[in-house]
């Protein structure tokens, strides 16, 4: 054969290989990967291991005339293709491999299929060039099975949060950093079922400057329905509700007064009564320390966080109480002669945790009356900016011009004071829905500040309201 006649034939050779990659990957694009993948998966393989075949027992008989010798043998004792000899399967995958945008849903079973169907063609194409098969590592490269939530959670791990299922697909938004504000790192990842369940995860630093979106995130992730994680963990989960703080000793702290970075968890509607599922609970506690502990190794951290399970106390219970024992705070009570008709009973959150939280008539996750203690001084720093607003002051017994034990405000449907305590900033807080319940606030706010105070060691601390 002659040297024209080779070289167009390598060239038909090469047109055929890379119309078969073309067609494949356009229709992995266009029309997603069908029901019948694996079928067509198992013809490819068969095919591809015959020409593997085919290519060792050219080997065998030795190079014919007019072509290549192979290369010198590699460090297994293998033969190297000629340095020339360049799998156009290679550029295939990759493209196949890349990630779509964040807002295209992708289906965790079906793009592993995907991934293998694309690796196959382009093992195909290197054979029929010479018979090199490419030799993709094991959960490498297009074999790589899918990883959720920025690589964070594998088929597994995405299974256990939805009963075993797995037709499960997600959409992200990748972890990066937003160049016109100085938010820190954000990312956002949601997880579907095709029966309807949802889970959402997001990565982002609570914002300090408007107390923490505390009319939405505060209502949420710091009810009484939450338990804290434990273990010298910054975090709580309920069964609806997860977050987890990203430790300081990892990733440091841009400012004084930042807010921590979380990774919170939300796996639908919040039904406030005090019946939590501990199964759902245990599910969203491994999940959230999962996503930390993922973000902590790309950080090049080298801790790991433990699985909390194990060590989660038991929920909240809606309790009966005194009338001298708001709360079940001894001396706390309503001003009124009729205060047990006006509220439903509290659900109190357990000891032990970053907040200790008092919650009453709670309608669509919005409690009606709140008395919040923000025990932990990252939290604190949630309200800090907040303690500033500009309503009537709050002093407390003893401060002079140049030392206080705080500030703080009282407003119609708020009561806020930030004091300085000997583990750092501790904020107590009562609110309401709405302006209504004026009297109700001053009435509790220096008697709930007080006895608090006592119980974590800050006190005493006598507050005095503006006339």
């Amino acid at each position: 054969m002659s040297d024209a006649e080779k070289d167009v034939e390598k060239k038909d050779v090469e047109k055929a290989a890379k119309d078969v990659e073309k067609k494949d990957v356009e229709e992995g694009a266009q029309k997603g990967v069908e029901e019948g993948a694996e079928k067509d998966v198992e013809k490819a393989e068969g095919a591809a291991e015959g020409a593997g075949g085919a290519g060792s027992a050219a080997d065998g008989a030795g190079p014919a005339k007019g072509q290549d010798a192979p290369g010198p043998a590699g460090p297994d004792g293998d033969a190297s293709p000629a340095p020339d000899a360049k799998p156009l399967g290679v550029l295939a995958a990759a493209i196949a491999a890349a990630p779509p945008p964040w807002w295209h849903w992708r289906s965790l079973r079906r793009l592993t299929r995907g991934h293998r169907r694309r690796a196959v063609a382009a093992a195909l194409a290197g054979a029929l060039l010479g018979g090199t098969v490419v030799a993709w590592q094991a959960e490498a490269g297009p074999f790589e099975r899918e990883r959720a939530c920025w690589g964070a959670l594998n088929e597994d791990d995405v299974a256990d949060l939805f009963h075993g299922k797995r037709d499960i697909e997600y959409s992200q938004l990748d972890i990066g950093y937003d160049r016109i504000s100085s938010d820190g790192p954000s990312g956002r990842c949601e997880l579907r079922s095709p029966r309807g369940h949802r889970v959402r995860a997001q990565l982002h630093r609570l914002d300090t400057r408007f107390g923490g979106a505390r009319d939405v995130w505060a209502d949420e992730y710091l009810s009484a329905r939450m338990t804290p994680l434990g273990g010298g963990l910054l975090g709580m989960v309920s069964d609806t509700r997860a977050w987890l703080a990203v430790p300081e000793g990892c990733i440091g702290r841009a400012s004084e007064r930042d807010g921590p970075l979380v990774v919170d968890m939300e796996a639908g509607w919040t039904v406030y009564d005090d019946e939590v599922d501990p199964d759902e609970r245990a599910r969203l506690a491994r999940a959230v320390v999962k996503l930390v502990n993922h973000y902590m190794d790309d950080q090049g951290c080298d801790s790991e966080l433990t699985d909390p399970t194990d060590r989660l106390a038991a929920p909240a219970r809606f309790s009966d109480e005194k009338r001298d024992a708001v709360c079940g705070i001894k001396g706390l009570r309503l001003p009124g002669s009729d205060e047990s008709s006006r509220y439903d009973r509290p659900l109190v959150s357990r000891s032990g945790g970053p907040v200790r939280t008092c919650d009453r008539d709670v309608m669509f996750g919005h409690p009606r009356l709140r008395l919040m203690t923000v025990e932990n001084p990252r939290l604190a720093d949630l309200f800090h900016g907040l303690s500033f607003e500009g309503a009537r002051r709050i002093t407390a017994v003893g401060d002079t011009k140049d030392a206080t034990r705080g500030r703080g405000f009282l407003r119609e449907d708020m009561a806020l004071y930030q004091a300085s305590c000997q583990t750092g900033d501790v904020t107590f807080l009562i609110r309401s829905d709405d302006g209504d319940r004026a009297a109700d606030i001053r009435r509790l706010m220096p008697r709930y500040v007080a006895a608090e105070a006592d119980r974590i060691g800050c006190g005493p601390l006598r507050l005095r309201l503006p006339a």
